[in-house]
């Protein structure tokens, strides 16, 4: 297991834990963290991943219907539209990475909601958009900076799209000063699939192995998730390293392999790496499975050299999916997406322990419980009043 931390409260400051989350993390592994489950740990209970402040809220509205196929807790909603086919469909905020870097903080919003798509076995037809920005209407440099952000955020959710083949048919946008110090970037696609092929995200069946598929994983992106939660201050613009580069033509790519890999029998469940990367998708796999996982960080394709597991665990970098497929389809898997010229490796496989085994170069360096991280993050009840007049 890797060194202990020595000062705790400086790391619990870097990753937005409390004293009482440390607690909790401590009560869960029944020992002292290691920087690794440290930054699992944060990632996953972060807003951005868990929506911990909203879940109380959002866990009212209405959900289930004969018609919803897919609700809640999945990449992606389906509905049932009739003929044997099904809407597939997922909208998702970008608002802090658009604000830090506007044209990658947009793009990789769309990108992200199209790979929560495709995942689901689907092919994104279509694109919206809701974008509040505020006052671009003055000669100062708050209305300067506003007309920064609306060119860049437009330009980064068409770019992406249009490059992807999928046309935005759609949108609405205002302005207010009220938006002047977050703006608000609300993507959302729509996929088209035979209602009996939905492809779920789980990882089950002990020995079956996990693959990861797609783009080299980096360095950018790294805290994405928490930076995504936090509040602004003046320094945000240092956050533009935690922000995420996208490539839509690697993704158009990772499109037609996951579209001709769900042709074939081999995939037990396959999901996205978006906010917090191979964290969440580990994580919500196996904890939807209510299994555990063994992965080897070491044979992750990486780009950058000298990269750490924390930094494997991290890493936001874009277009990039995990797979738990049937035991004895690896290669078969690994061809396909070879053909497309993306990576594919054997990074681990499925266990029954319940909990998330990390490896580096056969060291142990994280074993973390999947069930408190992926379904039981805190769920915070905020106070509420009215704003200020």
């Amino acid at each position: 297991m890797s060194e202990q931390l020595e000062n705790i409260n400086e790391v619990l400051s870097q990753h937005k834990l409390s004293q009482i989350d440390y607690h909790n993390i401590k009560e869960i592994l029944g020992r002292e963290p290691n920087f690794v489950e440290i930054g699992v740990f944060s990632a996953m209970w972060s807003e951005h991943c868990s929506y911990k402040s909203s879940k109380k809220h959002l866990s009212g509205f209405p959900t289930k219907a004969p018609w919803v196929i897919q609700g809640p807790g999945e990449n992606a909603g389906v509905i049932d539209i009739g003929d044997g086919y099904a809407a597939v469909f997922k909208m998702e905020s970008h608002n802090h990475p658009s604000f830090i870097e506007p044209y990658q903080g947009a793009a990789t919003g769309v990108g992200g909601i199209m790979r929560d798509i495709f995942t689901m076995g689907a092919r994104p037809v279509a694109s919206l958009n809701a974008l509040r920005f505020g006052n671009v209407m003055n000669d100062d440099k708050i209305s300067a900076h506003q007309r920064y952000l609306v060119r860049g955020v437009v330009e980064g959710i068409g770019g992406y799209g249009n490059c992807m083949g999928v046309p935005t048919i759609g949108g609405e946008i205002s302005f207010d000063e009220c938006y002047n110090g977050n703006i608000l970037v609300n993507a959302f696609n729509l996929g088209i699939a035979k209602s009996d092929e939905i492809f779920y995200g789980k990882a089950e069946g002990i020995g079956n192995p996990v693959i990861y598929v797609g783009s080299k994983t980096g360095r950018d992106g790294l805290g994405g998730a928490v930076m995504s939660s936090d509040s602004f201050t003046e320094e945000s613009k240092s956050l533009r390293p935690t922000v995420q580069v996208g490539d839509p033509f690697t993704e158009k790519l990772l499109l037609e392999a996951c579209l001709e890999l769900f042709k074939t029998d081999h995939v037990i469940g396959i999901q996205d790496m978006g906010a917090a990367g191979l964290t969440s998708s580990s994580f919500e796999m196996a904890g939807r499975s209510g299994s555990g996982m063994i992965m080897h960080l070491d044979k992750v394709p990486a780009r950058e050299e000298g990269m750490t597991p924390y930094e494997f665990m991290l890493s936001e970098s874009q277009e990039r999916m995990l797979i738990c497929a049937k035991k004895g389809s690896e290669q078969a898997i690994i061809d396909i997406f070879e053909k497309w010229d993306l990576d594919a490796a054997v990074i681990g496989e499925v266990t029954g322990t319940g909990d998330m085994e990390l490896f580096w170069h056969g060291e142990k360096v994280a074993d973390i419980p999947v069930d408190p991280v992926s379904e039981e993050a805190p769920v915070l009840d905020r106070p509420v009043k009215r704003p200020a007049s």
